[in-house]
């Protein structure tokens, strides 16, 4: 299938050299065995694939790289490429995964299956967005337009809860005679949790019992977590009595896990912790880091250190231990106050020699700055410079705030200065507005009006603020005026309170299990 021109466009982007910046596969080949997991690379397509790794910038493009290739006269394989995208989507790689799929279109001409169509609609809807989506789906041809493809398109609706689209996929699916799959179902049970509208996921799972397709493992935690939302005991019961009856269900660590979690929600410890039992008895396979990791998180949340750090030499013993089951325990047990073993554990990872991961220190330095420790702070800082290690934006800014809370401004006003240089917009992320005003106000207190001139234009070099609000912010300053409510007029009520605490594992617990529930 030959696609419009503009999409060939769209993701031709000029080439950069450079190397990973953690976001790449090079922190897990550098942790595990690499030869083991590029196995299935044959031949030179193995070269092509350890040229593309190291390229975690998902604003690098990797097309240069593969013309290149192709001109240095070495065969292309489509299925080894197939391969190198599911690869990269499992590292959420998900801008080169995409390259790579439409230069297999535009440039190699290869025929297109109803499988790679449906990889790419889902592929154009994370990186593109969903009105690109629906603009590549329009130019499908029909014959391939099949379960696949409309099961992608159902599934972008239900990843960006557009209700109204979704559901009217669905019926055309039901009436096309697509509708007969229980990932169908799936993506519209997820849809209806996401949006809190639970009665109609039990409409929806009676009508897959009418239509004799079957309830899987995702079918069920998706009910469960609904009734653990809803504060519904008796339903979580229910549910766990009808994955235990059914013999088409695998009652592994992430069925027990989930059930823990919540009956977590609902308050019921006991039984969260009795299920956290039964899930580390069922932990072996594949996806060992992921049990330890999901199952030393939820015993945090519930407040039990001891078993926090049991679960971790469990852990030690089994498999080798990665970044983020790093990242996971050291942020727990900052959760639960205990700063001394968080630092045993850090400079346990630093003797590993893992890729470098900037949240490790940070977890550390955010929690120094919140418990006053600023010396301690400084000094990781300084060791992380002392290694060569570029210092993240967010510890300068976790510096900064530490010392605005101890009411060291002029040294608050320097980090900031520094947060702000090492910022760049591609970070989701910016600053309280009661920090950008408290540095405002020492410029107005110390009558220093360059100095507070550079730091709005600095604001605003950055994006922070437009153009036209530069002049009132430094009248603001001039006439010994507070700029935090001008700043809070921009902003709303977005920022307020932003001086968030990120020594936590990344998103909610129950999308950490969700992740491991397909």
């Amino acid at each position: 299938m030959k696609l419009p021109r503009y999409y060939t466009v769209l993701y031709n982007i000029k080439a950069q050299l450079g190397l990973g910046n953690g976001l790449g596969l090079s922190s897990y080949a550098t942790a595990t065995s690499t030869a083991t997991r590029e196995s299935k690379w044959k031949g030179s397509m193995h070269t092509l694939f350890r040229r593309i790794s190291p390229m975690g910038n998902p604003n690098v493009s990797i097309v240069p790289l593969l013309n290149q290739w192709v001109e240095e006269g070495h065969p292309v394989d489509k299925q080894q490429l197939q391969r190198f995208i599911k690869e990269l989507r499992f590292f959420s790689r998900f801008t080169h995964a995409l390259e790579i799929s439409m230069w297999m279109t535009d440039k190699r001409y290869l025929n297109i299956t109803a499988a790679d169509a449906a990889v790419q609609l889902d592929l154009i809807a994370k990186v593109k967005g969903i009105e690109e989506a629906e603009n590549y789906f329009s130019y499908i041809p029909e014959k391939i337009k099949g379960l696949e493809v409309y099961s992608a398109l159902l599934n972008c609706y239900s990843n960006v809860k557009s209700t109204d689209k979704a559901e009217a996929t669905m019926q055309k699916m039901r009436d096309l005679g697509l509708a007969r799959t229980t990932l169908v179902y799936n993506s519209m049970l997820k849809l209806y949790y996401k949006t809190g509208n639970f009665e109609k996921l039990d409409s929806l799972m009676h009508e897959m019992e009418e239509n004799g397709i079957t309830y899987d493992r995702y079918t069920y935690c998706t009910r469960l977590s609904a009734y653990a939302d809803a504060s519904d005991h008796e339903g979580i019961d229910k549910i766990l009595t009808m994955m235990e009856a059914d013999p088409n269900v695998a009652l592994d660590w992430v069925i027990y896990a989930t059930v823990g979690n919540g009956y977590g929600k609902v308050g019921l410890l006991d039984k969260a912790l009795a299920m956290l039992k039964k899930s580390e008895e069922q932990i072996k396979g594949a996806k060992v880091n992921s049990a330890y990791n999901v199952i030393l998180t939820l015993y945090g949340k519930y407040g039990k250190k001891d078993d926090v750090l049991r679960i971790w030499e469990l852990y030690k013993k089994a498999v080798k231990v990665l970044n983020n089951g790093y990242r996971n325990v050291i942020s727990s047990l900052l959760k639960l106050d205990d700063l001394e073993s968080a630092e045993k554990i850090f400079e346990e990872w630093e003797s590993q020699a893992l890729c470098y991961d900037t949240r490790i220190p940070n977890f550390l330095i955010d929690a120094y700055c919140r418990n006053g420790l600023l010396e301690k702070a400084e000094n990781l800082i300084n060791h992380e410079k002392l290694k060569g290690r570029e210092i993240h934006v967010k510890s300068w800014y976790y510096l900064a705030t530490g010392y605005r809370q101890n009411n060291q401004i002029h040294k608050a006003v320097e980090a900031m200065k520094k947060v702000l240089a090492a910022y760049q917009t591609l970070v989701k992320w910016k600053p309280s507005v009661e920090s950008l005003a408290a540095c405002l106000d020492y410029f107005k207190d110390e009558g220093d009006i360059g100095g507070a001139e550079n730091f709005i234009e600095l604001l605003n070099d950055k994006g922070f603020i437009p153009t036209d609000l530069q002049d009132k912010l430094l009248d603001n300053v001039r006439n010994g005026k507070s700029n935090l409510e001008t700043l809070r007029e921009l902003y709303g009520n977005s920022l307020a309170g932003n001086e968030e605490i990120l020594s936590g594992p990344e998103g909610d617990t129950s999308d950490l299990i969700e992740e491991k529930v397909h």
